[in-house]
């Protein structure tokens, strides 16, 4: 199917995308649970930063919802690598976890990487593990980091064509831009990474029929940038302040104006909003790829549980 090319463009709808997944991985946990499974789910929580208990606290609740058990964990800030690794090793040997998941940042004394690597990577449903980059990369089943496969998922439950397609992603960070870039290739598309030091870019991003934007600078991707009729994927989730930006990005939108009197800020993503008029199709910010992350980490869990008692 082609990309679809309208005079109004498709906006994906990532709340209804994500609840449609939630409400799959729901269907097939209750399966689990009257056969005697119980998906787990256990979330470490290093520190008090609020931005992080908010999101650890969402992911508890939809755990909850869906009928998958969790555990939250919370080291103090002053936990150690040691103390952490031993936390991990716990994990690794519970029959009754199948997803082990480290909320990022954590504190720098604290040794990211060694930690992602001690998980075991059957319950490494972030999809960082060394393990999993590589299953993903030569296209292998594997636990895929969420917000990528949610790309996948959000183009593919829209019906728009991957394969043939050239699919440029703008960033190339372990967790979003590297991997995306993996899947969308592995659907076939014809795919280039741009990042900081790439030379024209306006040049490269005019020519991509799927654009993904994850380089964590507001409005960055603007109308020029774009080819018309192409499948703009926003990633990005940046907190603005400045009200003059915001009225240039969203000329006369009732709602922005609103969320900056009251709060003083509001998201916007990689994206300039003003570029989804020319798109095909395009994801909001907020209620696009973001949305998806939480369903997909369901997922994850749920396939964790499944490949560990040799049910996939």
């Amino acid at each position: 199917m082609k990309n679809r090319m309208t005079t109004q463009p498709l906006k994906l709808d990532g709340n209804a995308i994500a609840a449609t997944i939630k409400a799959e991985v729901a269907a097939e946990v209750d399966v689990l649970r009257r056969n005697g499974i119980t998906p787990g789910l256990a979330v470490v929580l290093v520190g008090t930063d609020p931005a992080s208990q908010i999101y650890v606290r969402s992911k508890v609740k939809t755990c909850g919802d869906l009928g998958i058990f969790s555990e939250m964990l919370t080291p103090p800030e002053s936990v150690t690598t040691d103390d952490m690794l031993a936390i991990i090793a716990e994990l690794n040997a519970r029959e009754d976890i199948d997803g082990i998941l480290i909320q990022l940042p954590l504190p720098k004394h604290v040794d990211t990487k060694r930690l992602l690597e001690s998980v075991d990577p059957s319950k490494d449903v972030d999809g960082f593990h060394p393990v999993n980059v590589g299953r993903v990369q030569s296209g292998q089943r594997a636990l895929a980091p969420c917000t990528p496969a949610g790309i996948i998922e959000i183009l593919k439950r829209s019906q728009l064509a991957i394969a043939g397609q050239q699919a440029v992603v703008v960033g190339r960070s372990d967790i979003v831009g590297k991997p995306a870039a993996m899947m969308l290739l592995n659907e076939s598309a014809t795919v280039t990474i741009c990042h900081s030091r790439t030379r024209d870019l306006a040049a490269i991003t005019r020519h991509a029929d799927i654009l993904v934007a994850a380089i964590g600078r507001p409005a960055f991707i603007t109308e020029d940038m774009v080819k018309p009729g192409a499948v703009l994927i926003d990633v990005g989730i940046n907190r603005v302040e400045d009200a003059a930006l915001v009225a240039r990005w969203f000329p006369g939108n009732a709602s922005r104006k609103e969320s900056m009197e009251k709060r003083g800020s509001t998201v916007v993503g990689d994206i300039d909003p003003r570029a989804f008029a020319i798109s095909g199709a395009y994801t909001p910010v907020p209620g696009g790829v973001g949305a998806l992350t939480i369903a997909m980490l369901m997922q994850n869990t749920l396939t964790a549980a499944k490949a560990r008692r040799g049910l996939v």
